[in-house]
């Protein structure tokens, strides 16, 4: 072990020459990336890079029933591609997420790395492409600029369905603090000033409403996803790649994945064109905005405990300062709106990469991948969290949300059908400037009779539709 360890096998390429360490199963071409692209210590995503050994085992088997090379050849590479699967060898993927080349390096990593694992399946030596060629074989009528896309797709397609759930867990959550402080009368507030009643769990069904919406507005752009250009080649006009080769290899990759896959009627159209996968980052943005809001009013009304909103209690789940005894912080929300943050950022970079194709190809599709399946993780991540360790966990602080009621004037707005807007006014600014209730002032100016007061002060009344009192 120690001599392979120490050990090189010269490679050679197009530029040359270069030793490669014996224990490597990347090769010539992964190395020079290694060097070239030595920018953020990241390398790509591996749900990407399962994506591409998914797309190169479906490769392989149609190729298998095509006998376009031998079945041996062909049966080795989809056991090392099931290898890789599985997990192991991901150390092997060492090429940087921040690549140029369209992601041509990722691609030839993949290939490098599940040749040298078939070979050496075969009774070969890492390095020995006699037996298995990382482009005759492996990437045989592929290219960088159908499978990259193709496998980002398949990648995508996994995580949101993920984040789908995480979102339907988040509403589920919602809804049974909407079910649960149905019957607690809290103050509304517009521009973050007094306004009219509203039942706290009113407050959360709206939170519920829009979380609904970002898990619908995922589920439907799965269809989008779901269209490849595999067998396309390198500008989607299907060069080397027979039409018998490209309608299996689709049919293979659905089997293989699950997913309702479809071979593109333009292939030329997805590779050039990202706007697919804007969109589902749009989505994510639109998503995160939502997030961004939910957890920041959650903060807002749990504010204090002394000085601040306090409606609302938060669980506590960490302490909150190295200096504070006895602070804890809203953390779970904190968290929630970063990782919003991030994810509206990120949106950015995919718009930017995107519009940043030109012609029949876009360089950038690296940035996409990267910044887009980050995204999808850290937000479904996030959302899980949050739903988990701190929606569920709320509890509503009855008595302080019939306080700040009590003590605002704002129920005046219930009177106008009943003594007009100046009268209500009249009224409204008398409580404030006394430190008195409406209702207390309204017994004792004798505007209205106690018990038609009563009945249009009612709770139930002030936070439904319609005239209160009629």
């Amino acid at each position: 072990m120690e001599n392979l360890l120490n050990s090189f096998r010269m490679e050679q390429d197009a530029l040359g020459t270069r030793n490669i360490p014996q224990s490597a199963y990347y090769g010539i071409h992964t190395a020079r990336a290694m060097d070239n692209f030595a920018v953020s210590g990241r390398t790509v995503n591996m749900y990407l890079l399962h994506g591409m050994v998914t797309v190169k085992k479906a490769a392989a088997l149609a190729h298998l029933k095509l006998n376009t090379y031998p079945a041996a050849i062909a049966q080795a590479i989809v056991q090392a591609c099931d290898d890789i699967l599985t997990g192991a060898y991901s150390g092997q993927f060492t090429v940087d997420a921040m690549q140029g080349g369209a992601g041509t390096s990722t691609n030839m990593n993949v290939n490098e790395v599940i040749a040298n694992r078939a070979a050496q399946l075969m009774g070969g030596e890492r390095g020995d492409y006699s037996l298995v060629h990382p482009l005759d074989h492996v990437n045989c009528c592929q290219s960088t600029n159908d499978v990259y896309p193709t496998a980002l797709r398949i990648a995508a397609i996994g995580r949101v369905r993920v984040l789908s759930e995480a979102f339907a867990s988040l509403q589920a959550a919602l809804q049974e603090k909407e079910n649960a402080f149905a019957d607690v009368l809290k103050l509304g507030r517009t521009e973050l000033m007094d306004a009219v009643p509203m039942m706290a769990g009113q407050g959360f069904g709206a939170y519920a409403k829009a979380v609904a919406r970002d898990r619908w507005r995922l589920y439907k752009v799965e269809e989008r996803l779901r269209e490849i250009n595999i067998g396309g080649t390198a500008i989607g006009t299907g060069l080397n790649a027979p039409v018998k080769y490209t309608f299996l290899i689709t049919d293979i990759l659905q089997e293989l994945t699950g997913y309702g896959l479809a071979r593109s009627e333009y292939p030329m159209d997805l590779t050039q064109n990202m706007d697919v996968f804007a969109e589902v980052s749009g989505l994510l943005k639109a998503a995160s905005i939502n997030l961004l809001k939910i957890s920041g009013d959650l903060r807002l009304l749990a504010s204090g405990p002394a000085g601040g909103l306090g409606e609302l209690e938060l669980p506590a789940v960490q302490a909150g300062s190295s200096i504070m005894p006895g602070k804890v912080n809203p953390v779970m929300a904190e968290m929630a709106g970063l990782v919003a943050m991030r994810v509206i950022a990120n949106d950015t970079a995919v718009t930017l990469a995107a519009a940043g194709g030109q012609l029949e190809l876009n360089a950038f599709m690296p940035l996409i991948a990267d910044t887009l399946l980050e995204s999808l993780e850290i937000l479904a991540n996030a959302v899980n969290l949050f739903g988990e360790r701190c929606v569920r966990g709320i509890r509503i602080c009855e008595q302080q949300c019939h306080e700040h009621v009590v003590n605002s004037s704002v129920l005046a707005a219930a009177l106008i059908h009943h003594i007009g807007y100046e009268k209500s006014a009249e009224i409204a600014k008398q409580a404030s400037r006394e430190g008195k209730t409406v209702q207390q002032v309204l017994l004792e100016v004798q505007l209205l009779p106690e018990a038609e007061i009563a009945r249009i002060l009612n709770p139930c009344q002030v936070t439904r539709p319609g005239v209160p009192g009629q």
